[in-house]
């Protein structure tokens, strides 16, 4: 039998493809992680849709939309995993709210939730975090109409119909029922995710100081108890905000709803890395708004590159120095190096010849401030490493770089339509490009909160299903004044995304300062497809 599809566009090297229910979009998941097409880099599944990231040097959108459409969905996927047993302290703030969607009392909900076996369908949102189906129908709830600005970890919660718990403090827009003492996620586990696609799921109840067995037999120690904090290298002396170990990211672990992360602007991460001799993918220290100081115990060379800054070397005998910038420079031991705030952009990036001594976690050593994966932050007083990579010559001729922007300019911005865009008026899709849209003090790694003078007008009110996010996504909220989704974002959202930065402007959406403005510029009209799967007796 075949089945309804829309593939609809998420970006230069994105789509989504939009199914008629959970079942069919687990069952296309299955087929095409079991055959991966060429070039696919990543598949994000979530409640109807799956997100399909490809190379655009291997493979088009055109060409994996014929081999979707080719599959023969009719025969179900099924899952197995392990059955986990989690215990629930049932004080959840939204209890009776919950009770009186449901026309029942509060005794009432914890037993349906104690007596229901939940299926983790999917992950997302955050890592560790499972959308669990339930198989008693009638536990459905609309997500709260204003989301929490911060959910403790732990918080077991429904929303719409999946059950979830929040892996770490975060916000979240969940009916809250009560919380559990288990770690959702935890990196000293050879499975960060407690919780995988196919696991059951039962809860019960448990009350405050009861005690609870965790399996640790195959976790490694983390305990950093006995192990000596490093003594030389280079002294952060100063740190205005905390600056961030970044590499290109962590890609392809979506199965464990960890995003990508990774550098804001990766070009300047690059250049940072080849003016030293590093390979490009060579992990740096981005800075945010300079303010970042340090003291050498020994010969470095450095480079900085991205937003530009004054760089000031204090030579161990006094002297006061000025350090090129996007080129590299010596630095002598007992030699201080001081990066003043950029005149333009946010992020500047600091590259070590040989570089630094840093413990990659998932691969990457890469930090992503919302799943609080990777190094921790460096702050006044860290010691930073020199590793003694591998290296080839500097080049003291790097081309000149780009002119970034500054507070009060206007950016332009090409966006590629969808996947939502039908969720808005002719009027909101042109208030979108007609007006320029400020940047806001709200601007953090996850993304930058947009304010304009007239919001964009919906005419769709729905609640919209948790989908895939893309990097530069821009999503719109109720108040219709949009998000820009930038490297931290959640691997899924449930508001609607009206269009995508294209990739070539990625990097200058990272360097976009507050008090910037942002005009969008179309370069791709929002071109759903509709069509069927495959039946079981096509021809193939």
């Amino acid at each position: 039998m075949a089945e309804p599809l829309r593939f609809l566009p998420a970006g230069s090297d994105a789509f989504l493809v939009e199914l008629a229910g959970l079942e069919a979009t687990l069952t296309l998941l299955d087929v095409l992680l079991a055959a991966r097409p060429e070039g696919i880099r990543e598949l994000v599944p979530a409640a109807r849709t799956v997100m399909v990231r490809f190379d655009p040097l291997v493979t088009t959108r055109a060409r994996l939309t014929e081999h979707i459409r080719a599959v023969d969905l009719s025969r179900r996927s099924s899952r197995q995993g392990e059955t986990f047993d989690i215990p629930v302290i049932y004080d959840g703030e939204d209890l009776a709210d919950v009770a009186e969607i449901l026309g029942c009392t509060v005794e009432e909900v914890i037993r349906r939730h104690t007596a229901a076996t939940f299926t983790v369908a999917f992950t997302g949102f955050a890592p560790g975090f499972a959308y669990m189906s339930c198989d008693d129908p009638g536990l459905v709830v609309p997500r709260r109409k204003s989301p929490r600005v911060r959910i403790p970890a732990g918080s077991v919660a429904l929303g719409g119909a999946f059950c979830g718990i929040y892996p770490s403090d975060s916000p979240g827009g969940w009916q809250l029922l009560g919380r559990t003492p288990l770690r959702m996620w935890d990196t000293g586990r050879p499975r960060p995710s407690l919780l995988a696609p196919g696991d059951r799921v039962r809860f019960r109840t448990t009350e405050t100081g009861d005690s609870v067995v965790i399996d640790t037999s195959k976790r490694p120690s983390t305990d950093p108890a006995g192990i000596a904090a490093p003594t030389g290298g280079l002294r952060v002396t100063r740190a205005d905000r905390p600056a961030l170990f970044q590499d290109p990211g962590r890609p392809g672990r979506a199965d464990q709803g960890v995003s990508e992360s990774g550098a804001l602007d990766r070009s300047s991460l690059a250049e940072a890395n080849l003016c030293v001799g590093n390979p490009r993918d060579t992990a740096a220290i981005e800075i945010a708004f300079g303010g970042f100081s340090f003291v050498t115990d020994r010969p470095v060379t450095l480079a900085v590159a991205g937003a530009p800054c004054p760089l000031v070397i204090r030579t161990a005998d006094g002297r006061a120095l000025t350090a090129p910038f996007c080129r590299p420079f010596a630095l002598d031991a007992g030699d201080r190096l001081t990066i003043e705030p950029p005149s333009r952009g946010m992020r500047s990036y600091l590259a070590l010849r040989g570089g630094f001594a840093v413990d990659p976690v998932l691969g990457s050593a890469a930090t992503d401030t919302l799943a609080k994966v990777g190094p921790a932050p460096i702050l006044a007083g860290d010691r930073l490493v020199p590793a003694q990579g591998p290296v080839v010559a500097v080049d003291p001729f790097r081309p000149a770089p780009a002119s970034l922007p500054r507070a009060g300019e206007t950016v332009t911005l090409d966006i590629v339509l969808g996947p939502r865009t039908d969720w808005f008026t002719q009027k909101g899709l042109a208030t979108l490009t007609a007006q320029d849209w400020e940047v806001t003090a709200e601007t953090s790694r996850v993304g930058m909160r947009l304010a304009g003078t007239e919001p964009l007008e919906r005419n769709d009110t729905a609640e919209l299903p948790s989908e895939g996010t893309a990097l530069g996504a821009i999503q719109v909220p109720h108040s219709g004044q949009p998000v820009l989704f930038l490297a931290d974002h959640p691997l899924t959202g449930g508001y609607p995304v009206i269009g995508v930065v294209a990739r070539h402007h990625l990097d200058l959406a990272g360097q976009i300062p507050i008090g910037a403005h942002i005009r969008f510029r179309v370069i791709a009209p929002f071109d759903p497809l509709v069509t069927e799967t495959a039946s079981r007796n096509t021809e193939r």
